[in-house]
């Protein structure tokens, strides 16, 4: 992995998983997706998330209700990229500092 790359969010976003930004004084315009990076990687990313996706509609777990919710309130598209940015920025951290993956606790 590049070790320019400090931080998820840069790592998300040179995969084309982040909106591209139109901004002009205060405003605020973000669209879609950049496509820019390894497309392979990022087809395989959302791929995976689409399967977490319809796999969280038969669990009831606090992970897969928040996958539910973000399916209803942003469509099966945008959650499924919105999931692939998530994982994406997980697997960075992941990269950068070799541990075990621990999920994060419910609240």
């Amino acid at each position: 992995m590049d070790r320019r790359i400090t931080r998820a969010r840069a790592f998300a976003a040179s995969l084309g998983l982040t909106p591209r930004e139109h901004s002009s004084g205060t405003q605020r315009r973000l669209g879609h997706i950049t496509k820019r990076g390894n497309g392979y990687l990022r087809k395989l990313l959302i791929h995976g998330a689409r399967s977490a996706l319809y796999a969280a509609r038969r669990k009831h777990d606090p992970r897969s209700r928040w996958m539910t919710a973000l399916e209803q309130r942003l469509g099966p598209n945008k959650a499924a990229v919105a999931l692939a940015n998530k994982n994406a920025r997980i697997l960075w951290a992941l990269v950068q500092h070799p541990q075990d993956y621990r999920r994060p606790q419910a609240a």
